[in-house]
C-alpha cells in the first residue's frame, strides 16, 4: 500500500508563498494608500547609539531622528520637516511595540514625543502604546500616526516590521496569521489607521536576523547595527528591513536560512494593497552616518 503524504504547515506555506504573490500581482485591489513612483528611504546608524552593555544613547537617537527626517522631508532644520507631516492641531498616536525580549527602545519613542511636543502639538493630545491601542481614547480618536517598532525575524510573518506592527489595531490578531500573515496590509485600510500614519521608524539598533519558532529569542542572532530605517512609505521601509536580516544571515551562515515562513506579507501589502514599494530597485535609499558593516 502507498504511503499517504503528510503535508505540514511549512510545506503549505512554501508551496503556496509563490502563488500569493501572484495572484498579488493580478489583484486590482486598492485598500492602502498610492505607491509613490520613488519612495525615499532613510537609512542612518552612529556608532555610539547602542554600548556595549547593551544601553541606548537618548543623545544620539534624538540626533539621528532628526537627521533621517530632515533627510527625508529635504528641509535643514528638524522643526521645519516635522510640521511637514504634522499640524499643531493633531491627535497623534505612536505605536510602539512592547514585545519584552526586544521591545521599541524607551529612548526613541522619547525622541518622537519630544518633536511632536515641540512643534506644538499639546501632551495631552498624544499617547504611546502597543496592545491596548483599541482602548486607548488617544488612538480611537487620532487623526494621525506614528509607526515604530524593532526588526526582527517573526513565527507567524517571516519578519516583524512596519507593517506587521498595526496588527493590534484589530480585535482578533491571530485571524491575520494563515498563509504567513499575507493579509497584513488590510488592517492599514480600517478606519481606526486609514491614512493617518505620516511616519515609519523601523529600529534597526540592535536587531534579530535569525529565529524559528514562536516567540524566539536567541542573543546568538541579534547584532548591534545601531542603525534606525526611516520613511513615509511603510513598504518600502520593510523591504530595506527585510533585505538587511537577509543579508545578515548570509554573512553570518554563508548562505540564507530558511525561516519558518517567508515574507511574502511585504509583497502583498505592494501588490495587492498597493500599500507601498517592495521592489527595492524603485526605493531611492539615502545612507546616513557610520558606514561600517552596513549590509544594504
Amino acid at each position: 500500500m502507498k504511503k499517504a503524504q503528510v503535508i505540514t504547515r511549512r510545506d503549505f506555506i512554501r508551496g503556496t508563498a509563490g502563488m500569493l504573490v501572484t495572484a498579488a500581482f493580478s489583484s486590482s485591489t486598492v485598500l492602502g494608500a498610492s505607491t509613490e513612483e520613488r519612495p525615499r528611504v532613510v537609512l542612518i546608524r552612529h556608532p555610539d547609539a547602542v554600548a556595549s552593555d547593551g544601553s541606548v544613547s537618548s543623545d544620539v537617537i534624538r540626533s539621528m531622528l532628526d537627521e533621517a527626517v530632515k533627510t527625508l522631508l529635504g528641509e535643514k532644520e528638524p522643526t521645519q520637516a516635522w510640521q511637514k507631516l504634522f499640524k499643531k492641531s493633531d491627535v497623534v498616536g505612536i505605536k510602539s511595540n512592547s514585545w519584552n525580549r526586544l521591545p521599541t527602545p524607551k529612548e526613541l519613542e522619547d525622541a518622537i514625543h519630544r518633536r511632536l511636543v515641540g512643534i506644538g502639538i499639546p501632551q495631552e493630545k498624544i499617547a504611546i502604546d502597543d496592545r491596548g491601542v483599541l482602548n486607548n481614547p488617544i488612538f480611537t480618536k487620532s487623526t494621525a500616526l506614528v509607526n515604530t517598532r524593532p526588526v526582527r525575524t517573526h513565527h507567524w510573518s517571516g519578519v516583524g516590521t512596519c507593517i506587521k506592527n498595526y496588527i493590534m489595531f484589530v480585535p482578533d490578531p491571530s485571524a491575520y496569521h494563515p498563509e504567513a500573515c499575507s493579509d497584513l496590509a488590510k488592517i492599514w485600510s480600517l478606519p481606526i489607521v486609514k491614512g493617518k500614519t505620516r511616519l515609519n521608524v523601523l529600529c534597526a539598533l540592535t536587531p534579530q536576523f535569525y529565529g524559528r519558532g514562536a516567540s524566539f529569542f536567541d542573543k546568538r542572532y541579534v547584532w548591534p547595527y545601531k542603525g534606525l530605517i526611516v520613511g513615509i512609505d511603510p513598504v518600502a521601509v520593510d523591504a530595506v528591513g527585510a533585505e538587511l536580516l537577509k543579508k545578515k544571515r548570509i554573512a553570518f551562515f554563508g548562505a540564507d536560512r530558511e525561516l519558518d515562513v517567508p515574507p511574502i506579507h511585504i509583497a502583498v501589502a505592494d501588490k495587492k494593497y498597493h500599500l507601498g514599494v517592495s521592489d527595492l530597485s524603485r526605493i531611492e535609499l539615502v545612507k546616513l552616518g557610520w558606514k561600517d558593516d552596513t549590509l544594504v
